[in-house]
C-alpha cells in the first residue's frame, strides 16, 4: 500500500524558452548568477513540501552543466542546509555517484550529515551516466565493465566503513588502509570518524538494466530501488526481477516491496489542458535526456532531430501523449491521478513509496503550484 509521497528535483534553473522550437540543449549557456538561482529555487521547493507533509525531496548530484539542467554538485551539503530550514522533510541523495568520489570521503560526509540533521538525509548511490562528469572527475564510464567493478568495490567499502568499528579492504582499486607505519606501529585497520548516527544506513539505488548481477548486489547490502520513467508501469519486468532477486536472497516479498516508483505529472482540469501546458516541459526533458538513452531506443536521425529546432513529428519522436498512454506520465485532473495511484497500489501491493515529479524545465512557480495541488487533492485522499 502506498504510504509515502516524495518528489525528485534534478536541479534545473528556470530556463526561459522551452520545447522543441526553443534553444537546442547543447546551445544553452547561462551566467554564473543565473546558474546560482538553483539554491533559492531548491529552498522554496523544500519549504513547500515540508509545509504540505511530503516524505522527502530527492536531489541529484551533477557537475559542469552550464546548460542549466542539473546544477546541484553536492546533494549532501544541500541536504544539510535544507534540513535546517524545514521541520520534518527528509532529503534524499538521488544519487551520490560513487565513481566520482573516494568512498571514504563520501562515507565521512554522509555520516556527518546524518548526525547534523538527526537522520534526515537519505543515502543513495549510483554509477553515473554523463561521461563529461564521471570521466572528468577521475572515474570510468566509457568502459561500462570498469564502471560496474569500481562502483561495486566502492559500495563494499562504504558499508564496511558504516557498519564496522574497525575495517580493512584489499581489492582491485583500493587497499585500505595504506600499508604504512604510523606513530610506532604498522597500520592495519581504519575507523570511520564519525560513523553514521543511524544504523543500518537506509540506502537507495536506481534500477535501470535490472540484471541479476546488479540486483543481487543490491540484495547483499539491503539497498532499495527507485524505478523511474514509467518502466514499472510499462512492462513490470524490473519489478518482477527485483522480487526474484529477493527470493534468491532468501526473502519473500510482495510485488513492489522496497521499491519507489517515479512518475512525472502535471495537473489541470482536463487531460487536454494538462498536456498542452506540460508539452514544452516534456520536450525540454526529451532534448536533454533522450540522447543519453532515457527515452527508449532511438534511430540516428531521431537523435539528430533532437539537436535542432522543431521537426519532431517528421522524425517520429515520442510525444507526451505517448508517454501518458504508457504510464510514464500522468496528465489530467486530480481525481484521475488518484484513481491512477490506487490502481498502481492494487497492482503492486508491496509498494509504499512514490515520487511525483515535474519535468525538466518546469518553472518554479508551476512546480510549487503542482506540489500544493497534488498534496491537497490527491495525496490527502490516498487510502
Amino acid at each position: 500500500m502506498i504510504k509515502r509521497f516524495s518528489s525528485l528535483f534534478a536541479g534545473h534553473i528556470d530556463l526561459g524558452d522551452m520545447g522543441q522550437d526553443a534553444t537546442p540543449a547543447n546551445e544553452r549557456r547561462y551566467s554564473d548568477a543565473q546558474l546560482a538561482t538553483i539554491f533559492d529555487k531548491t529552498e522554496a521547493m523544500a519549504k513547500c513540501m515540508d509545509k504540505h507533509g511530503y516524505h522527502a525531496l530527492w536531489l541529484a548530484e551533477h557537475h559542469f552543466q552550464h546548460e542549466g539542467y542539473e546544477c546541484i554538485p553536492n546533494v549532501i551539503m544541500m541536504g544539510v542546509h535544507l534540513a535546517h530550514l524545514t521541520e520534518s522533510l527528509k532529503i534524499g541523495c538521488g544519487f551520490n555517484i560513487t565513481p566520482m568520489w573516494h568512498p571514504l570521503r563520501l562515507a565521512e560526509d554522509f555520516a556527518m550529515a546524518d548526525h547534523m540533521t538527526k537522520g534526515r538525509i537519505i543515502f543513495g548511490v549510483g554509477r553515473g551516466y554523463h561521461t563529461r562528469e564521471v570521466e572528468s572527475l577521475g572515474g570510468p564510464l566509457m568502459d561500462k565493465e570498469a564502471n560496474r567493478d569500481i562502483f561495486e568495490e566502492q559500495v563494499e567499502i562504504l558499508f564496511k566503513a558504516f557498519n564496522e568499528e574497525e575495517f580493512s579492504h584489499e581489492g582491485k582499486f583500493y587497499t585500505l588502509p595504506s600499508r604504512v607505519p604510523y606513530r610506532g606501529y604498522d597500520l592495519e585497520t581504519l575507523t570511520l570518524v564519525p560513523r553514521p548516527l543511524n544504523l543500518p544506513v537506509e540506502c537507495w539505488q536506481p534500477v535501470v538494466s535490472a540484471t541479476d548481477r546488479g540486483l543481487d548486489f543490491m540484495m547483499k547490502h539491503g539497498i532499495k530501488g527507485i524505478i523511474g520513467g514509467g518502466s514499472a508501469l510499462m512492462a513490470e519486468s524490473s519489478v518482477n526481477a527485483f522480487q526474484a532477486a529477493h527470493k534468491r536472497a532468501g526473502r519473500n516479498t510482495e510485488l513492489g516491496e522496497d521499491l519507489c516508483f517515479g512518475i512525472s505529472y502535471h495537473l489541470a482540469p482536463t487531460r487536454e489542458q494538462a498536456i498542452a501546458e506540460a508539452r514544452p516541459y516534456y520536450e525540454e526533458h526529451a532534448k536533454m535526456f533522450a540522447p543519453l538513452g532515457f527515452l527508449g531506443k532511438l534511430e540516428a536521425d531521431q537523435v539528430d532531430a533532437l539537436a535542432r529546432r522543431g521537426g519532431w513529428s517528421e522524425a517520429r519522436l515520442p510525444t507526451l501523449e505517448h508517454a501518458c498512454d504508457r504510464g510514464a506520465w500522468y496528465c489530467g485532473p486530480p481525481d484521475g491521478f488518484l484513481e491512477f495511484l490506487q490502481e498502481l497500489g492494487d497492482k503492486f501491493p508491496g509498494l509504499e513509496d512514490v515520487n511525483v515529479q515535474s519535468s525538466m524545465g518546469t518553472p518554479l512557480e508551476v512546480m510549487l503550484e503542482q506540489l500544493q495541488w497534488f498534496a491537497e487533492d490527491v495525496k490527502a485522499k490516498v487510502a
